[in-house]
């Protein structure tokens, strides 16, 4: 879809920034049991993949209001991976964790999107980005990541074929409706990542406990990104 085209259908405006994206392989059988029937688990030379993705959401505006003066920057961390229907990639979510209370609920309302309610510090310190998060409630066994880092190349634009472009381009997310159980779909529009090489520590990990055969070790693969401005458009059942 051409942009024109996409500007007459958008009805919430985004901006995501310093974004980590750590990614690990893991195998189809796991994440078919985590994507509903009616998607097909993607793979890049037959492999599956995982990705978990902290960054500062801000600017979200529906497309009818100014910017909504309630939200500020705020922090949040995604689950995701790589599925597609009718031949079309896109991202579903596993579970996404914020520190916005009420875009918790919107989320949740709106896009049917697994969000839960978190305690995140995000910060930065030079180039280098610290992040703490802990879901709420909180207590010692509380859902949790803690990691850091910083780009470590030039900023490059992933070129088709490549794993990078596999990852990261990609326009359409699915979502499962909790109660309902149909599944959902909506596009999303921004430019073309540009995309840096990453150095990252993660130390305690727990977003992916109870989900995957073993816990997730150190990343495949690591990507940072400045950020974008994102288009997204309305939800609408899959058919």
């Amino acid at each position: 879809m051409g942009l024109f085209t996409f500007n007459q259908k958008w009805i919430m405006t985004q901006t995501w920034e310093h974004l980590l994206f750590a990614h690990w392989p893991v195998s189809v059988d796991c994440i078919r049991r985590l994507v509903p029937d009616e998607l097909e688990v993607d793979t890049f030379d037959g492999q599956a993949w995982i990705s978990i993705i902290p960054f500062l959401m801000s600017g979200i505006r529906l497309k009818v209001f100014a910017e909504i003066p309630y939200f500020s920057t705020f922090p949040e961390i995604n689950l995701r991976t790589y599925v597609k229907s009718h031949r079309r990639p896109g991202i579903f979510f596993i579970t996404l964790d914020a520190s916005d209370p009420l875009v918790v609920e919107m989320g949740k309302l709106w896009y049917h999107l697994p969000y839960h309610k978190a305690k995140i510090s995000f910060r930065q310190n030079g180039q280098e980005i610290i992040v703490h998060s802990r879901r709420t409630p909180s207590d010692a066994f509380s859902t949790c990541f803690d990691g850091c880092y910083r780009p470590a190349s030039i900023p490059f634009a992933a070129q088709a074929g490549t794993i990078e472009h596999w990852l990261m381009e990609r326009y359409v997310l699915y979502s499962k409706h909790p109660r309902t159980k149909c599944v959902y779909w909506a596009e999303v529009y921004h430019d073309p990542w540009k995309l840096h090489a990453a150095e990252a520590h993660i130390g305690r990990n727990t977003l992916a406990d109870g989900l995957l055969d073993t816990p997730l070790g150190k990343p495949a693969l690591l990507h940072y990104s400045k950020g974008v401005h994102a288009l997204v458009g309305p939800i609408h059942p899959l058919r």
